[in-house]
């Protein structure tokens, strides 16, 4: 997901740096603390918190204390809440469980979000969160929790998706999308510029 993440950056223009949980624990609050928004991508959320070590955890969560911005996707959705793998707390306590596709045993799925504006759009969707009782909602499943939330933890600003907007067309194949890959893209535009920007989207 990082690759897929960079290609929308790249597209949008934005200077950034990759960090790697081996690098990421070596720093401190206040290094951390010189960028403007911490991207966590998808991927494995039990592997990544475990990968942190705990002053990690902490110094990430005292540098969104401290205004640092964070955009959490699927599994740094699952991280930023109370996770009992080394979860960052963002959340004041709040923890996160997958959306309801994953007890009906499936694993990844074309799901259409509906923003509070009405529009709705075909998501890439693998193992994500559903994400109630955290922030405002800026769009919503199928069955009606949660999919995308914005909210505040300190002084930085969080926004957080259980959906890949970012996914490239390849990870598509087998399944039925009404909405184009470029508009999914455009959407994870949005989401990142909201996110670095400390802007509100429209929500309920």
């Amino acid at each position: 997901d990082v690759g897929a993440v960079e290609k929308v950056l790249g597209h949008e223009h934005l200077e950034y740096s990759t960090i790697g949980t081996r690098q990421l624990n070596g720093l401190t609050e206040v290094e951390i603390r010189r960028y403007r928004l911490l991207i966590v991508p998808g991927g494995n959320f039990e592997q990544i918190g475990k990968s942190l070590t705990p002053s990690a955890a902490a110094n990430i969560r005292g540098a969104v204390r401290s205004g640092l911005n964070y955009l959490g996707i699927c599994a740094g959705a699952f991280l930023a809440g109370n996770s009992p793998y080394n979860g960052l707390n963002l959340t004041s306590g709040v923890s996160f469980g997958f959306y309801a596709a994953e007890t009906r045993g499936i694993r990844k799925s074309a799901l259409a979000i509906t923003d509070a504006g009405g529009q709705t759009l075909d998501q890439y969707w693998e193992d994500g969160p559903q994400l109630t009782g955290w922030g405002v909602v800026v769009a919503r499943y199928p069955d009606g929790t949660p999919a995308v939330v914005e909210g505040t933890y300190g002084s930085g600003w969080m926004i957080l998706s259980g959906v890949h907007p970012e996914a490239p067309a390849d990870w598509r194949r087998g399944m039925d999308f009404k909405t184009q890959a470029d508009t999914d893209n455009a959407y994870a535009a949005a989401l990142i510029r909201a996110a670095l920007n400390r802007q509100s989207l429209p929500h309920d």
